[in-house]
């Protein structure tokens, strides 16, 4: 687990992808706690090390046969009951299958906002609404689904989605699907929403 203590009220919980808690990562939860946050990244996928870019279908695979949404979801709800005493507000984002677990968290009562990066799942588990301000950021154009068709099933709930271009990833720097513009846009809405939740 990533844990950088700021003495601050406020704690950002990371979600991370199927790779694991990788360069990316590592390097988001800094940038977070550059902001002046309490952050912790708890490890969903039960191996050290993260998988590599190349190995996205062993990745996804691990996670769905030996983990699940169910198991990770219940863990993170363990882990925010166990801290959410010390801190004012909690907040969770997350990207990819880290994204649907921050939008199935956030029916909770201790969880004071969401954001969720290219969550593509959370389309199984529309019958969802959250009880806290969400944000969720969606790539143009996604392989398995019509991203339109999802926002529009969204838009009606008072959820804050904005759609942006390059692909599934554009927020990494590290992966091939990196989009330099789209990365640096969706943080700077992401830190106004923080700024926003904790006012």
């Amino acid at each position: 687990m990533i844990s950088i203590d700021k003495k601050s009220d406020t704690l950002i919980v990371v979600l991370h992808e199927i790779y694991g808690m990788n360069q990316h990562i590592q390097n988001f939860c800094s940038l977070l706690s550059d902001e002046g946050y309490d952050v912790i990244c708890p490890n969903l996928i039960g191996k050290e090390t993260s998988f590599d870019y190349s190995q996205e279908e062993a990745a996804y695979a691990h996670f769905m046969g030996n983990i699940g949404f169910e198991r990770a979801t219940y863990h993170i709800k363990s882990l925010l009951l166990s801290i959410r005493a010390r801190y004012k507000k909690v907040l969770i984002v997350g990207f990819s299958i880290g994204a649907t677990m921050a939008w199935l968290c956030s029916q909770e009562k201790y969880v004071d906002g969401i954001v969720g990066y290219y969550g593509s799942r959370i389309r199984n588990y529309l019958e969802i609404t959250p009880h806290c301000p969400t944000l969720l950021f969606f790539p143009h154009e996604e392989r398995s689904f019509n991203v339109d068709e999802l926002i529009s099933t969204l838009d009606n709930r008072n959820i804050r989605v904005h759609k942006f271009n390059g692909q599934h990833g554009f927020g990494d720097p590290y992966s091939p699907r990196y989009h330099e513009y789209s990365a640096k846009q969706s943080f700077s809405e992401m830190i106004e929403f923080f700024r926003e939740v904790n006012q």
